[in-house]
């Protein structure tokens, strides 16, 4: 129904200004992704909607992880039954594995898949998941980041036996329990030594790190208007990576939710139980990123009344105490004509990629056609 939409559709990315609109300065294309996530209580891989995104020249394909279903294993798969779309993490938790299973992974389902389609996205979950599920500590994660990501890309290079004396982490290791006979050693593997490496952050101290250091940003709770409340932190990291890296080098993938449906209220609230879990439940009462993100924003009342109720077990109230106007500035809802006029903004947002996520096939459609009329 709709041609491919790769190469088509530009949208200004530059300086945002204090109405958060971007100033045009330059043009680069508005690229579409598709974000599946990780499984529910059973793992199902939608085949038929990434190949139909791929069909119409969706840039990339997104998986995740929490304490379920891994995120790599289903790019593997996709890989034998896709061509061209690009595989992406987004995102492989840090302590889930050590720097060096992570580039093995990536550049194995990158020579799988063909090469130049992996896309490697990184981020450091939170404590509770961190300590209670990979028995790691929390430490301090933006070193630990900068480490990790360090290593990785010594790895991809093939330069030399990797070593890195890190401030978390070091290669060789000679820690406790260690017999002191580590050798530093090279990948046998011939690695793409330009894999692009994302960032998953929020934060300020770890989005300063993704602008020094990463390739591509996996912003937590991006939306149209909210470039300028990172920017100063993104260009304090571009000026410290003191290479003349400007915004323009960086890929910012913006997460959506898409719901097509004729009843606004209706699509609002079939996606309110996701931000109770997350508000409510993906965090400690007192360390939450998501409810801190919510509190930022000017949301504060309904981000407690919304974290009281979910850790009490009403997680049907919490649902029903989550703002529509909350859900609706981080979605595109409702039926077609909305969600393409609205769409207008999420082009207009700094966002170089905006990543799909939907369980509808007809979602899909509807964002290729929104690029095309922003185009």
């Amino acid at each position: 129904m709709f041609p491919d939409i790769s190469g088509v559709g530009e949208h200004p990315i530059g300086r945002a200004n204090e109405t958060g609109r971007i100033h045009t300065e330059d043009r680069l294309m508005m690229k579409l992704a598709l974000s599946i996530g990780y499984s529910g209580a059973q793992l199902t891989v939608p085949i038929a909607r990434v190949q139909r995104a791929e069909a119409l020249g969706y840039h990339s394909v997104w998986t995740a992880e929490a304490y379920g279903s891994d995120a790599f294993s289903p790019l593997a798969y996709l890989a034998a039954v896709t061509r061209r779309i690009k595989l992406g993490t987004g995102i492989i938790q840090l302590a889930a594995r050590t720097a060096a299973n992570a580039a093995m992974t990536a550049a194995s389902i990158d020579a799988l898949a063909g090469g130049d389609r992996m896309l490697l996205g990184i981020g450091v979950s939170g404590p509770q998941i961190v300590e209670g599920w990979y028995g790691q500590p929390w430490g301090r994660p933006v070193p630990r980041m900068r480490d990790y990501v360090a290593i990785i890309r010594k790895i991809f290079a093939r330069e030399a036996p990797v070593t890195h004396a890190g401030v978390e982490i070091a290669l060789p290791y000679n820690g406790p329990g260690a017999l002191g006979l580590a050798k530093p050693l090279k990948s046998i593997l011939h690695m793409n030594p330009r894999m692009p490496i994302y960032l998953g952050t929020g934060a300020e101290a770890s989005v300063r790190l993704t602008g020094e250091i990463a390739d591509g940003w996996l912003p937590l709770g991006f939306v149209p208007g909210s470039l300028p409340e990172y920017l100063p932190w993104l260009e304090q990291g571009f000026a410290r990576a003191g290479n003349g890296k400007t915004i323009r080098d960086l890929e910012i993938l913006a997460g959506c939710h898409v719901h097509v449906h004729d009843d606004v209220t209706a699509a609002l609230a079939a996606l309110k139980p996701e931000v109770a879990l997350y508000v409510g439940g993906m965090g400690a009462r007192g360390k939450n990123y998501h409810k801190d993100l919510m509190t930022r924003r000017g949301f504060g009342d309904a981000a407690v009344r919304i974290q009281e109720l979910y850790l009490a077990g009403h997680k049907r109230e919490a649902a029903d105490a989550v703002p529509d106007e909350w859900v609706d500035q981080k979605s595109l809802v409702g039926p077609r004509a909305r969600i393409i006029e609205r769409f207008r903004a999420w082009a207009d947002s700094g966002a170089t990629i905006v990543s799909v996520r939907s369980s509808q096939d007809e979602a899909i459609e509807v964002m290729a056609e929104a690029v095309q009329r922003c185009g």
